[in-house]
């Protein structure tokens, strides 16, 4: 059963709540409420962050200037802003992997503040396809942002394998597209996604193994490109 809202400094919450509540605040927000919500009961804070503090993930796709330019336009027609953004905390910043677009909207728009649910999960900051599902993701902007996870789990985590990762990767063809859009931003990956969707698979070998193997099936594909041309 879900908890309602409670004060962040309620001495019954976990500690990591507590902790991320006060770090809200030693950052210049104000943690307003703690709740559980209503799918897993995992616990999440309500807060109002300070903009200069909450950034991109790194493995967010690039910001659309369309998109932004409406997001903008919307917010200041209604003279509001009315979706917080979805943060996680790590080392003195605010990741949000899903509300990117929002950040940088209402920064523009000249705000200092921003409504966020703040999870104390930093895991939850490489689940940026599952989470962002009401604007579509493009091939190119999956398959960059799966490469750029990648690399950090490459970094972090150099033993575990890609399947390990299979929930926040989801498909094992973006990461090969994904290094060959590193590559040529306007490689045509439509092209080659449907074959290679049915044929690549999530590789059983630590990551730092699997990058090679990796790294050769996309040059096979960028020379049967180049070939094609």
């Amino acid at each position: 059963m879900a908890e309602l809202a409670t004060s962040p400094r309620d001495a019954k919450l976990p500690a990591a709540v507590t902790e991320l509540a006060e770090a809200i605040e030693a950052d210049g927000g104000a943690a307003l409420a703690a709740y559980q919500e209503p799918v897993g009961d995992h616990w999440h804070v309500f807060a109002m962050l300070p903009l200069a503090k909450v950034e991109a993930t790194p493995y967010q796709r690039d910001l659309s200037p369309a998109h932004l330019k409406r997001m903008i336009e919307v917010m200041k027609k209604l003279d509001r802003f009315t979706e917080p953004i979805v943060a996680v905390y790590t080392a003195g910043t605010y990741w949000t992997p899903n509300g990117n677009h929002r950040r940088a909207a209402a920064m523009k728009s000249g705000a200092k503040m921003i409504p966020a649910i703040v999870i104390p999960d930093p895991e939850v900051a490489f689940q940026i396809l599952a989470l962002n599902t009401e604007k579509a993701h493009n091939l190119r902007d999956k398959a960059l942002e799966v490469i750029r996870m990648y690399r950090a789990r490459l970094e972090d985590r150099p033993r575990s394998t890609e399947k390990d990762f299979a929930f926040e990767f989801e498909r094992a063809h973006y990461i090969t597209l994904g290094l060959l859009y590193e590559k040529k931003s306007r490689f045509s990956g439509g092209v080659y996604a449907p074959l290679l969707s049915r044929v690549d698979t999530f590789l059983t070998k630590p990551l730092k193994e699997s990058i090679e193997d990796r790294e050769e099936r996309a040059a096979q594909v960028e020379r049967a490109d180049d070939l094609a041309v």
